[in-house]
């Protein structure tokens, strides 16, 4: 409901309200980033011309200030540095900062962004930069991961859009990021504020109400409009701020707010609401007639008596207006009296007046004014309607007038002869009925008379069946076309009412008074298809003409192309409906539904402006969809629809990409995990062994890498999985084995003294601290090969030789498990040699031992004896033999401190009495004499060690002799 429903009258008052003239800066393209090399025109406007005017530029360096003066309002910047302008009689506009970068990526984004602004983010990376994954973030977080634009569009800004910007890319495995850009968006205009030049106004004065506000000074070329509201009630949008009550009355008391937008925007703000009560005066206007009672012709004055209204005053006469909402205004002036100096039958009506003193406006009480009107020409008709009745028919003759004043006679003739004559006093019509003989046939007339002379009707003839014709031929129009209905009788008698009509609809209602044809023009439109005929009348009774079909033909208009269900996604499987209408068009229509230009189907419609497309979704239907509208004009094509089709991802694959057949600790391998199908962005997590290691985000719908620097640890079992939002999926388990290589193996030489000699035993041991098993050792004399042998426990391993002379020089040895042999430090050996063979040797050594054991068990023996003949007693060889059951008199010589020496036993050992025989030389501890004269037993002795060992079969000469290590029993 309008707010001027009421007697408020709009009065606008001036424009928007005035603001200081600045200078703006506008960039193209409007970025204030850019790649070293590329130029940003500037262009300096100023709003209050018509015509160029000078404009100052200035350009700042750190320090310094540049300033230049041209008559060309655009320039071309290539370097970094704080730009403004200043148009001639305008302000400077505000400094815009540049900046020309060499980086490889930037974010790019417009100097000034306000309230509705449709604004563009760009990431852009360096032409000879391909960077992968490109990534928007606001406040550090993702925002949109960018896959096939580098644009990000803000459509329409607002408070929630500030922030902080920037995006990253990967170049192979490194992550590149942008500069950050602030976007603070600004307000186009703050909320108005209703102010009134009265709030407590007396009733009758004039109130102007002002909506205050400021555009931005950044765009001044933008346009506000206001409106005025008042609960229910409300004002149109105007460029206008203000509006007037002139005057105000008490019935516009109550509470006021005023709303503000920007032209062709959705930027609206309201102000805080305003309450305004109007206050009463004591009224005292009263009008009268004169002469109380007026004919047509005569002078009429009207008197308005105003009463307790401080002069001067004004006086304005009005006549009420039923049918308008605002009443006509005959006068304004300082007289209280306003004259019709001849009346007519139009002047009838009801009469006030509103007396004004700048501060009051009283309105008086209504006066009705009669004018006595002489009738005019009565009109004669017959009802019911039709040129031909039957006799008995019951028929009315009816008489009226146009104008004339209450009361009038009415009388009837038939041929003259005086039917009927009857009076009206409350309308300006009378019927006379009639029943028909032959002799009513004829012709007809009536009179009407209130006292000022009577008035006769033409006589009557009926009205022939009219006739309907286009203004063109043919059947077929087009929209926008101009037609002319023709309706046309032979005969009648004159006025004649024609009517023409569509589908039964009146459109037009004419009288001809001196022509016995009419017509209407219109300009078709859509609706106007169908039949259309027309009627006359004279008073007879309307006759109607044969119906005359047309058909217009309407191009149908841009069709619009919806999904059900709604929405830009959906998933495989689901059932998806395309819907395309037009709002108009003639039928048939052809509809065309197309995905990615390939046409799907084609439909036609007969009878309604729609039709659809159902189908069920794969994973190949994601992508574009339109329709195409045709009814023989030419097709038209609707918005184009994007339809994503999510795919929930498939069990993925993990790949282990180790840079060589075998992954050894330091390597570089490559975990790469891939889905065969899912929608993107797919997530990749990669385990070890139910550990996580990390994840990786797809954004175009490939596979992701983890790269992991092998340690000894990583060997075990590892699988990935993927998701992307429709549920997470494993891939199965894959095992790797890391392998170590062998460090530089320590080559330990071991003998039994410090100065070895010929015939000693050598223990060479070579061990590497670390390296995958199985471990490949080899031991070398000069250079030259002595044994290899294979260490599967991770320890090192020995080698024993029996020295000779030929045993000095210098040994190593050299370790490998497959990924490249290690070579220990050479260590120098020195043997001293003996005379004489090695046989001699041990027969010689062999001998004296015996010698000696003889030689010591003699002079025991003699000091035995001496010792029993001085105590007495005789010695007891069965007690002396049975070291097992000693005598207990006899255990001093247990006491006796024993010593220990190392003593070589040789054997011979045949375990299984076959044809192999094992040589075995141990060494074995021994205590003294008396403790030692049993036989040793080498193969009890937990204190023996086999220090040589030689295999002989029966059948084949002695095998190489093996030295084993002596700390280590072997069989």
């Amino acid at each position: 409901m309008l707010l001027w429903v009421s007697l408020l009258i709009l009065a606008p008052v001036g424009g928007q309200f005035a603001s200081e003239i600045k200078s703006v800066i506008s960039l193209h393209p409007p970025w204030t980033t850019l790649f070293q090399g590329e130029t940003v025109t500037l262009t300096c406007k100023a709003f209050q011309f018509n015509a160029p005017q000078k404009r100052k530029w200035y350009r700042w360096y750190l320090p310094g200030e540049i300033q230049s003066e041209t008559t060309e309002n655009t320039y071309e910047a290539r370097e970094s540095g704080g730009y403004k302008c200043q148009a001639q009689d305008s302000h400077s506009s505000d400094r815009v900062d540049l900046l020309f970068t060499t980086a490889s990526l930037i974010l790019q984004a417009p100097s000034d962004v306000f309230e509705a602004d449709s604004v563009v983010l760009r990431c852009q990376a360096k032409a000879n930069v391909i960077l992968n994954n490109m990534t928007l973030y606001k406040n550090g977080k993702v925002l949109q991961v960018l896959d096939k634009t580098s644009d990000f569009h803000i459509y329409q800004a607002s408070m929630k859009d500030n922030g902080d910007y920037h995006c990253s890319g990967f170049k192979d495995t490194h992550v590149v990021s942008s500069n950050k850009i602030k976007i603070v968006v600004q307000e186009l205009f703050p909320s108005p504020v209703l102010k009134a030049s009265s709030t407590q106004p007396t009733e009758g004065n004039t109130v102007t109400l002002t909506c205050e506000t400021q555009l931005s000074l950044q765009r001044p070329e933008s346009q506000l409009l206001f409106r005025f509201v008042k609960t229910s009630m409300w004002s149109e949008w105007k460029i206008s701020p203000e509006f007037q009550f002139s005057p105000i009355r008490r019935e516009n008391s109550g509470s006021y707010w005023c709303e503000a937008r920007r032209l062709n925007s959705l930027v609206q703000k309201q102000s805080q609401e305003l309450q305004i009560q109007v206050q009463e005066i004591v009224r005292d206007v009263q009008i009268r007639s004169h002469p109380e009672f007026v004919f047509e012709g005569q002078e009429l004055v009207l008197i308005c008596s105003v009463n307790g209204v401080p002069r001067p005053i004004t006086v304005s006469w009005y006549k009420k207006q039923p049918s308008l909402w605002k009443d006509r205004e005959l006068q304004t002036s300082s007289k209280t009296e306003f004259k019709v100096p001849v009346v007519q039958s139009s002047d009838a009506g009801e009469y006030y007046c509103i007396a004004r003193n700048g501060r009051f406006s009283l309105e008086s009480n209504l006066v009705i004014i009669s004018v006595k009107v002489p009738v005019s020409q009565p009109v004669l008709t017959l009802r019911p309607p039709g040129t031909w009745t039957l006799v008995r028919d019951k028929i009315s003759l009816q008489c009226e007038v146009q104008r004339g004043s209450l009361p009038i006679w009415y009388q009837f003739f038939h041929e003259d002869v005086l039917l009927m004559k009857t009076k009206s006093t409350s309308e300006r019509k009378m019927s006379h009925r009639l029943s028909l003989t032959e002799n009513h046939f004829g012709k007809y007339y009536c009179t009407a008379d209130n006292g000022l002379g009577p008035q006769r009707s033409e006589a009557v003839i009926p009205v022939s069946k009219p006739v309907l014709t286009f203004s063109s031929p043919g059947t077929r129009t087009f929209v926008g076309d101009k037609m002319s209905l023709q309706c046309e009788v032979q005969r009648g008698s004159l006025p004649i009412w024609y009517q023409f009509f569509h589908e039964d609809d009146l459109l037009k209602k004419r009288e001809a008074i001196s022509w016995i044809t009419e017509s209407y023009s219109f300009s078709l439109i859509a609706e106007h298809s169908g039949n259309y005929y027309c009627t006359a009348d004279n008073g007879f009774g309307p006759q109607r003409s044969e119906a005359i079909s047309l058909s217009v033909t309407v191009p149908v208009s841009q069709p619009v192309l919806t999904l059900s269900p709604p929405g830009t996604w959906t998933l495989v499987g689901n059932e998806v409906r395309l819907q395309c209408e037009v709002q108009r068009g003639s039928s048939p229509i052809w509809y065309q539904f197309f995905h990615e230009d390939v046409l799907l189907t084609r439909i036609e419609a007969t009878s309604w402006r729609t039709r659809s497309y159902s189908f069920s979704v794969a994973a190949e239907h994601s992508g574009n969809y339109y329709c195409t509208a045709d009814n023989g004009f030419g097709p038209q094509s609707s918005e184009t629809i994007n339809l994503s089709v999510i795919v929930p991802v498939s069990r993925p694959v993990l790949t282990l990409r180790p840079p060589r057949d075998q992954a050894v600790v330091g390597d570089v391998v490559e975990l790469h995990c891939e889905v065969q199908r899912g929608s993107p962005p797919i997530l990749y997590q990669f385990y070890h062994e139910d550990v996580t290691l990390g994840s990786s985000s797809s954004a175009s719908g490939g596979g992701a890498s983890f790269n992991l620097i092998l340690k000894t640890e990583h060997s075990g079992n590892y699988f990935c999985e993927a998701n992307n939002g429709q549920g997470v999926q494993r891939s199965y388990t894959v095992s790797l084995s890391v392998r170590v290589p062998v460090s530089r193996p320590v080559l330990t030489l071991r003998t039994a003294r410090a100065q070895v000699v010929v015939g000693d035993v050598l223990e060479l041991r070579c061990e590497a601290q670390r390296g995958s098993t199985p471990i490949l050792y080899w031991f070398y004399h000069n250079n030259i090969t002595l044994e290899t042998s294979t260490s599967h426990s991770g320890q090192g391993v020995s080698l024993n030789l029996s020295l000779t002379a030929d045993h000095s020089g210098t040994y190593s040895c050299e370790a490998d498990n497959g990924l490249g042999p290690q070579r220990s430090e050479a260590v120098t050996l020195s043997v001293m040699g003996l005379t004489g063979s090695k046989n001699s040797l041990i027969a010689t050594s062999v001998t004296g031992g015996l010698l000696s054991m003889m030689a010591i068990a003699a002079v025991a023996l003699l000091f035995y004896c001496w010792l029993l003949r001085k105590a007495g007693g005789k010695p007891t060889v069965d007690s002396s033999r049975n070291p097992s059951a000693p005598d207990p008199q006899e255990s001093t010589y247990h006491n006796v401190p024993g010593w220990i020496e190392l003593q070589p036993v040789y054997s011979n050992v045949n375990p299984n009495r076959g044809e192999v025989v094992y040589s075995e030389v141990w060494s074995v501890k021994k205590e003294n004499k008396l403790t030692a004269a049993s036989e040793p037993e080498p193969f009890k002795n937990t204190d023996s060690c086999v220090i040589y060992s030689q295999v002989k079969g029966a059948s084949t000469a002695a095998s190489k002799p093996q030295f084993l290590d002596p700390l280590t029993p072997h069989r």
